[in-house]
């Protein structure tokens, strides 16, 4: 259980970036950043980097791993475009779609399954074409259809129930619920649970323990690919099963990089980000937003204070910029999500800048 709960001060945190319109400061978005070594070295932080933090969908890797270790892959023929969308907040692409609709003919699963109700896409471009086709609601445009579908198939394999599939208590949500806790370094006991907004249990946690966990996925995946990674032993495998749990994790990242548009979309900062070759990526609602270096064997995260999203580029650029870390990746970020402020008239009215100061902690 989550054995502190933060006060609204508290969550507040500090401002990490603010925004500008005609020269004045008109916005400042306050939360928490942490930095982290995969060894479990809490490097970095602005505001509380232990503030207890619901992981929301940067849990969807984590998710993952039990079918993935429990062969479901190997099982159904599923690719790493399958593996990707296990793990994906998607847009509703018809990329997307195909591969979900692939993923439920190779499974075996059927869509009524999947126990939200139907969505229309979350691509303002998808939904449009949609609409004028005719077309309309379904249960795979949902953004979370991917993870459902791996975790069915799952439960299809192992023989367990899979009405009751999305209960905390179920065998499924108990195993990832073990799962997220040993990467974490937690007992699970010390894990909070409440319910997520597609039906899942969702799990808070110390915001920097986040952190560690894409840590660890990060240097597992370089461990796992040529050259290394600097401090990419299987630590803190063991107490999640091992060197499978390593191998599972590294496989994972491995398809979330060659696929990055299918984890998000484009202009989606998480797949800008997967598509340099060192960094693992993933968002969250609410403000949740983790990323991790390979070659580095380190992670970040950010949780903004208002649960917004647009914040998350420039206080990801602040944090790489400060650590002196990944100026191919700042540039990129940026020429992808300019830092300036369009209107709807085509004309720049502003810009997001970050003001985060990271207070160092390990490492000198």
């Amino acid at each position: 259980m989550i054995n502190q709960t933060p006060t609204p001060a508290e969550v507040l945190g500090v401002p990490l970036v603010y925004s500008t319109r005609g020269g004045v400061v008109e916005n400042v978005h306050a939360g928490h950043a942490a930095v982290v070594s995969a060894s479990g070295e809490l490097l970095a932080e602005a505001g509380d980097a232990s503030i207890r933090t619901y992981m929301r969908s940067t849990a969807k890797p984590v998710q993952a791993l039990p079918a993935i270790m429990g062969g479901v892959a190997e099982a159904y023929g599923l690719g790493d475009d399958a593996i990707a969308l296990m793990c994906a907040s998607h847009q509703g692409t018809p990329a997307h779609i195909e591969v979900l609709e692939r993923m439920l003919a190779q499974t075996g699963v059927r869509e009524e399954q999947l126990v939200f109700a139907p969505q229309l896409p979350v691509s303002r471009e998808a939904r449009d074409e949609l609409l004028r086709r005719g077309g309309g609601p379904r249960k795979l445009y949902h953004v979370c259809a991917g993870k459902h579908i791996g975790m069915l198939a799952l439960c299809k394999l192992r023989g367990w129930p899979m009405e009751t599939y999305a209960e905390r208590e179920h065998p499924l949500q108990q195993e990832v619920l073990r799962t997220v806790a040993a990467l974490a370094d937690l007992e699970p006991e010390a894990v909070g649970c409440a319910v997520d907004g597609c039906g899942l249990p969702v799990f808070a946690l110390p915001l920097w323990r986040l952190a560690l966990i894409y840590a660890r996925f990060a240097a597992w995946d370089a461990a796992a690919g040529p050259g290394g990674a600097k401090g990419a032993s299987p630590a803190g495998a063991e107490r999640a099963g091992g060197g499978d749990t390593a191998a599972a994790a590294a496989r994972i990242a491995a398809a979330m990089r060659r696929h990055p548009v299918l984890v998000e979309g484009p202009d989606r900062l998480a797949s800008v980000l997967l598509g340099d070759g060192n960094v693992v990526a993933k968002s969250g609602a609410q403000g949740v937003f983790v990323f991790a270096l390979r070659q580095e064997g380190i992670a970040g995260v950010v949780k903004l204070a208002d649960g917004g999203e647009t914040p998350w580029p420039e206080a990801v650029c602040g944090m790489l910029e400060q650590l002196g870390l990944g100026e191919d990746v700042v540039a990129a970020v940026r020429r992808s999500l300019p830092p300036e402020m369009v209107n709807d008239a085509g004309q720049v009215t502003g810009r997001r800048e970050p003001c985060l100061r990271l207070s160092r902690i390990g490492r000198g």
